[in-house]
């Protein structure tokens, strides 16, 4: 894992300054700490920021094939690349490291665009043809690693993260409208939207081609497939948990591939654990990392200690409470560079410290089987609402929905159930709607609108008519780029597309996963979004899934094996963090009352002032003990937008600043500069 970044030149710019690729690559070095380099030529620039996990010696970078006809810079890794190598060095392609960056540049020469689907990783590439005159900017199949760029002054800019965009001339950070109304309606402004006006996001499974006007085709090389695959139809699921178990110790016996040591997350769910339990170090044990919480509300430090202590793990645990969330949030916020509506990265953020600090770079996670193997809360929702919409006036059926969520109080008894009934049964009937399974969470969230300044909201989802669409943007962004055989799929599928393609790979793999992570340099691994688990388990039946109202069957009798009942058959335990009482309460730290004060809400201009003022003014009152999580989620965003306004309009020169001393303090690994040498050469 590493930090790209660069520059295309359209006709008739000067080529890219030194000066200017390096500032960009400083904002990248939290990506990369142990290392930089560059290239440069008359039309292009590339700059790498280098975190080492495999080729330590000369996997450098920016790097070329033999005749410096291709060149690379990467972030990730390439998980098959031993197998890859061996047919490149078959075909006659010739190797000088010994790493998985260098069967990019001999893949592209032997395959083309036809590269991106041999790859078995998670990955971000720019890619420089020299000989078609070409620049390819490729993601992987999820979005596992972000790539941003804006066309700016007749110039491409690309980067890992934003903060490297706006270290480049003529790019200043202010705010989209479009991207700050899908984070706030749901939690995450989804590719190619960003919160940043100008910036996009390539999209997961695309590859972008620029030609040297700018001009781009968008090649998208891989979408999820849910349709049932008929060899899956009336697979027993003994044998079904006999296929995903196969998948799953390859997967993860291909990202054990390191040369440094590799730990794993332990949550004490079932998803991590059965990860852990799958790793073979030979006699070496495996060390694990897991965050407890001083609340025992949000603790899973029981389950996370059982199995660390199964496993013969050498275990490792971090803290967290409110002081800690209030100190590490505003940093959170300058590394996803988003408003956050929920605290949940910041732990996180805490926990790959401790990774950093045990001396690892690498940790294997559980995410993803939640959304291959139907695991969330939202997956039961569309269930139960369906059943109940077949008999609308039944009393016992919106019960039932109070069963899905035991942690949140009030869910029993008959206020309960009213309680139920009013959230579950809006727009009941619109069992036809695409986003059905999604839409009354969206408008739930799209509360917090509220707290924008009226020019800054966005229109919430709606229902109009008999199932139709409401005409808000970030619905019909979606509706683009819905696979075309999306209405065939059955109503869990869809669930599952939508849940990918708006939480997981914008929210979940970024401000829960890379973000996070890699602010300390700490590279995390998914072995359930391995390409052949997602493909399999996509196209599993719903019986294999979640049938009725019990979720990751095949996943859970795969665990029942080798795990403990207590891990394997233990209800769902949503990940949350404290929020309100960390940010509101006795405690308080004094950047809350600054950013959400008059001055700052009237210096910024995105937030509503009276809006702002009654509920900060509710949340202290109460100290932080919020009526709902709905005013909570709104008060985070709110306080978070402040903050996001602070750190990149205002504090952003002096950040760069900051980060380009101490980038100048290191020589660079790699420097070509291929605009010298001509120069030079014609002065000869």
């Amino acid at each position: 894992m590493c930090g790209i970044t660069g520059v295309l030149n359209g006709p008739g710019r000067a080529p890219v300054e030194l000066d200017e690729l390096r500032s960009m690559v400083a904002m990248l070095q939290h990506r990369g700490p142990d290392g930089y380099g560059y290239y440069r030529d008359e039309r292009v620039g590339l700059g790498h920021a280098r975190l080492s996990i495999i080729d330590l010696a000369t996997g450098d970078q920016p790097l070329t094939n033999e005749d410096g006809t291709v060149w690379l810079t990467f972030n990730g890794e390439i998980f098959n690349y031993l197998e890859l190598r061996r047919e490149l060095t078959d075909r006659g392609h010739r190797f000088v490291t010994q790493g998985d960056s260098e069967v990019l540049v001999h893949g592209f020469e032997e395959w083309g665009e036809g590269l991106w689907p041999r790859l078995n990783g998670q990955f971000a590439v720019a890619l420089w043809d020299t000989v078609r005159r070409r620049l390819w900017l490729a993601r992987d199949r999820v979005g596992i690693l972000p790539l941003h760029y804006a066309i700016v002054g007749g110039r491409l800019l690309f980067a890992s993260e934003a903060k490297a965009l706006f270290a480049a001339d003529g790019l200043s950070p202010s705010f989209d409208p479009d991207g700050l109304g899908q984070v706030f309606t749901r939690w995450s402004a989804s590719a190619p939207r960003t919160v940043f006006a100008g910036v996009t996001s390539v999209r997961p499974g695309t590859a972008l081609c620029f030609d040297l006007d700018l001009r781009c085709v968008e090649h998208r090389w891989w979408e999820p497939d849910f349709g049932v695959d008929p060899a899956l139809a009336d697979l027993p699921l003994d044998v079904a948990a006999d296929q995903l178990g196969e998948r799953l110790e390859e997967a993860v016996r291909l990202r054990l591939r390191a040369d440094v040591p590799v730990g794993a997350y332990l949550s004490g769910g079932l998803d991590s654990s059965v990860i852990a339990s799958l790793v073979d170090q030979g006699d070496a044990p495996l060390e694990t990392f897991a965050v407890r919480f001083a609340d025992p509300a949000f603790d899973e430090t029981p389950e996370q200690r059982r199995m660390a202590s199964l496993l013969g793990t050498d275990h490792h645990e971090i803290v967290c409470g409110p002081d800690e969330i209030a100190a590490a949030l505003l940093d959170v916020v300058w590394h996803c560079e988003a408003p956050q509506l929920r605290t949940g990265p910041v732990p996180l953020y805490l926990l790959s410290g401790l990774v950093r600090d045990a001396g690892m770079k690498v940790v294997l996670t559980g995410e993803g089987a939640d959304e291959l193997l139907s695991g969330y809360s939202v997956f039961k929702e569309d269930a139960l609402r369906r059943f109940w919409a077949r008999n609308p006036s039944s009393t016992m059926r919106p019960a039932l929905a109070g069963k899905l969520h035991p942690e949140i109080a009030g869910a029993e008894g008959t206020r309960g159930t009213e309680m139920w009934a009013r959230f579950f049964g809006r727009d009941l009937h619109a069992v036809d709607h695409p986003f059905y399974s999604h839409l009354i969470r969206w408008q739930n969230t799209a509360w917090a609108q509220r707290m924008l300044a009226p020019e800054w909201r966005a229109p919430a989802p709606t229902v109009a008519g008999t199932g139709s669409i409401g005409h808000d943007p970030a619905t019909a962004e979606l509706l683009e780029a819905m696979p075309a055989a999306f209405p065939t799929w059955g109503p869990l599928a869809r669930a599952q597309w939508i849940e990918i393609a708006t939480f997981m790979s914008s929210y979940l793999l970024s401000y829960q996963g890379d973000r996070v992570a890699m602010a300390h340099g700490i590279e995390v691994r998914y072995p359930f979004l391995d390409p052949e688990v997602i493909a399999w388990s996509a196209r599993l039946p719903g019986r294999l899934k979640m049938p009725g109202l019990r979720d990751k069957v095949t996943l859970r009798r795969l665990a029942s094996r080798t795990l403990p009942e207590t891990i394997w058959n233990r209800p769902k335990q949503p990940y949350r963090a404290p929020m309100a009482s960390a940010l509101f309460g006795p405690a308080a730290p004094d950047y809350v009352r600054e950013l959400l004060g008059e001055a700052a809400v009237e210096r910024f201009g995105v937030l509503d002032p009276k809006a702002t003022r009654v509920l900060t003014a509710r949340a202290f009152d109460r100290q932080g003990q919020m009526a709902g999580e709905r005013e909570e989620m709104a008060l985070v965003g709110a306080l978070t937008l402040q903050g996001l306004a602070q750190a990149y309009l205002v504090d952003f020169p002096a950040r760069a600043a900051s980060a380009r001393h101490r980038l100048d303090r290191v020589e660079p690994s790699v420097r070509v500069d291929r605009v010298a040498a001509a120069v030079a050469g014609g002065a000869s």
